[in-house]
């Protein structure tokens, strides 16, 4: 993982976790399959800040989005059918969410209402979307990972073009996750979880994917999950079971490790703080928001 100098280990402190109202100690359709036997009162994932400095996560098993102020005040801001995995908000604040139950769906921070964006393709359900990345553009790339894995070779990755046209960019995803562009947005980085790497897609002229590869490998019982990239170009890796945010350089060396403050399940990422020098983390087992200090890197 790395060549010459060990990875830099930077801490962590909680930023601010789910409120007692908002725990629900109830069971849910999602813990059953996804975490049988644990209690999980609420599920955090998806960190997005909007204009204002506000940052939106989502609570999958009770189909919750939640709006955490500056002043680190909670509100809930919709409660719906589904469950929201991934969440961004694009550079005009339109909120888009990648739902495992319905697709990529939008919602109306005022309202609260959560609409359909995209259900299907060509008449087929989606297996399960998991996370999304909005371009430059305006086009949106997202994960359709299901119950994919080794055993079942199968997830997808598409493009939502602007003009309303879905390309199928990988079909052969070993539990496709978080996925995130270069700065350039010449390649598209996609966290493969039950693979336990990242994939490496460069983008060819006409705009498919070609020569893919493993960016980098990780380990344990889990994988990589949620990822964002800085401005220049290093990849920041949550992995689901070790605790930790991984620190990639564009040469796939690992430069950093963040750890966990509180529990193993790092889920999702997000760069804020005026000077764009703080990651912002998921953790999910324990409703924990984490933050460190990135300005280090340089």
């Amino acid at each position: 993982m790395f060549l010459e100098t060990p990875p830099k280990l930077i801490a962590t402190e909680i930023f601010s976790a789910v409120p007692a109202e908002f725990r629900r100690r109830v069971a849910s359709e999602w813990a059953d399959a996804n975490r049988p036997g644990a209690v999980t009162d609420c599920f955090i994932e998806g960190p997005s800040f909007d204009a204002e400095g506000n940052l939106y996560i989502v609570d999958i098993p009770f189909g919750r989005i939640f709006r955490i102020a500056p002043d680190k005040s909670w509100s809930q801001v919709a409660e719906y059918d589904g469950w929201p995995n991934g969440l961004k908000i694009d550079a005009m604040g339109r909120i888009l969410i990648a739902d495992y139950r319905h697709g990529l769906m939008e919602l109306d921070a005022r309202s609260g209402e959560v609409t359909p964006l995209l259900r299907s393709r060509n008449s087929e359900s989606f297996r399960g979307c998991n996370d999304l990345h909005i371009a430059s553009n305006g086009d949106i790339y997202f994960t359709d990972q299901g119950q994919t894995g080794l055993h079942d070779p199968t997830g997808r990755v598409y493009r939502l073009r602007v003009d309303g046209a879905l390309d199928c960019l990988i079909d052969t995803g070993i539990s496709p996750n978080g996925l995130v562009l270069d700065p350039h947005e010449a390649v598209l980085f996609v966290a493969m979880t039950r693979d336990n790497a990242v994939w490496r897609a460069p983008f060819m002229k006409d705009g498919s994917v070609s020569k893919v590869g493993r960016f980098c490998s990780l380990f344990g019982p889990s994988g990589p999950d949620g990822m964002t990239m800085d401005a220049a170009g290093r990849l920041f890796v949550a992995h689901a079971s070790l605790g930790h945010v991984f620190v990639f350089a564009p040469n796939g060396e690992c430069i950093a490790r963040i750890k966990s403050c509180a529990g193993s399940s790092c889920t999702n990422v997000a760069i804020g703080g005026a000077n764009r020098d703080r990651l912002y983390i998921t953790e999910s087992v324990t409703g924990s928001v984490l933050v460190a200090d990135i300005g280090g890197l340089g």
